[in-house]
């Protein structure tokens, strides 16, 4: 039976508590069971962590050296890296000991892709998505890649027993952050997009109750909050999405914002995946600040078994 795009979330959603959570090492029951319920890719590796999950899709939210040895041969396999908000990552190649002419392959892909859905998407990504691959066997070098955004992905495909590689995984700064995943289900941000034609999202891969604080347009202010038709028109807007995917686009809307203000909006949106998505047309300096805590299991069924247009709950209050 395929597995659904839910599950995947939930195993990435499990990692991060893991690797968020005092404990480094995962119980070798919970290993098991992760195993046989979430096979997502029909392979297996050994992965040099401090943090070990058996399987080849694996979460890595950690800096260091990791080295991938083939157990057997390994024909789709992934390695998610994740960082903080205000961090980008940097992904660099040791030695690497495949048969690129046999058909093997390491990809570096800038930002995640799940079942053909990929974070960012091509309307908010500064590259075309072709750009976005970096192919080792094509490049033939070990030269450094650096993603646009807190999050990146490692491609492989290995048929022999016994290959290898080793890649390091560093964090760096980023001043201002756009495109974000959220490690966690409950926090707080403030985006900034400081006079730039672009489009950032911040995505929480859980169902949450959402408050933003704030909200400031460089060219409207003391306007009602209340949300408005049409803000695709004005071309300095705020969309909350909600959806079951990484793609952006493909979500449903929740509410726009096309006029500053200053207090509470608070929207509850039982979905796999929430975004706060700002959209800039370079002109002003835009700001939206929002907290999100994940919804108690009482809520999430309640909205649940509302209507289709009761589902993304929306409170302005």
């Amino acid at each position: 039976m395929e597995r659904t795009f839910r599950q995947q979330l939930f195993f990435l959603v499990l990692c991060l508590s893991v690797l968020k959570g005092d404990s480094r090492y995962i119980e070798v029951s919970l290993r098991t069971y992760i195993s046989n319920m979430l096979d997502l890719l029909d392979c297996s590796l050994t992965l040099t962590l401090p943090f070990h999950l058996s399987g080849c899709l694996d979460m890595i939210a950690v800096e260091g050296q990791f080295t991938f040895t083939a157990e057997r041969p390994q024909l789709n396999c992934a390695a998610f890296f994740i960082a903080e908000p205000d961090e980008v990552i940097s992904v660099d190649f040791g030695s690497v000991d495949i048969d690129c002419q046999g058909g093997d392959f390491i990809k570096v892909f800038d930002g995640w892709v799940m079942k053909g859905e990929k974070f960012p998407s091509s309307q908010d990504h500064p590259l075309p998505v072709y750009e976005r691959y970096v192919d080792y066997c094509s490049s033939g070098s070990l030269r450094a890649v650096r993603s646009s955004q807190n999050v990146a992905m490692v491609f492989f495909r290995i048929h022999n027993a016994g290959s290898s590689f080793t890649l390091t995984m560093k964090k760096l700064i980023n001043p201002f952050p756009c495109n974000i995943i959220s490690q966690t289900p409950e926090g707080s941000f403030t985006m900034v997009i400081p006079q730039q034609h672009r489009n950032c999202s911040f995505s929480i891969i859980y169902p949450v109750e959402i408050q933003i604080s704030e909200f400031s347009l460089g060219h409207r202010s003391s306007f009602p909050k209340r949300t408005m038709p049409g803000c695709t028109g004005s071309g300095d807007f705020v969309e909350v999405l909600g959806g079951n995917g990484l793609d952006t686009s493909k979500m449903l809307p929740v509410a726009d914002f096309c006029y500053s203000f200053t207090g509470p909006s608070n929207m509850k949106i039982g979905c796999d995946n929430t975004v706060v998505r700002m959209i800039s047309s370079g002109k002003f300096v835009n700001r939206v600040s929002f907290s999100y805590q994940s919804l108690d299991p009482q809520e999430l069924q309640r909205l649940k078994q509302n209507s289709v247009e009761d589902f993304y709950s929306l409170f302005i209050r």
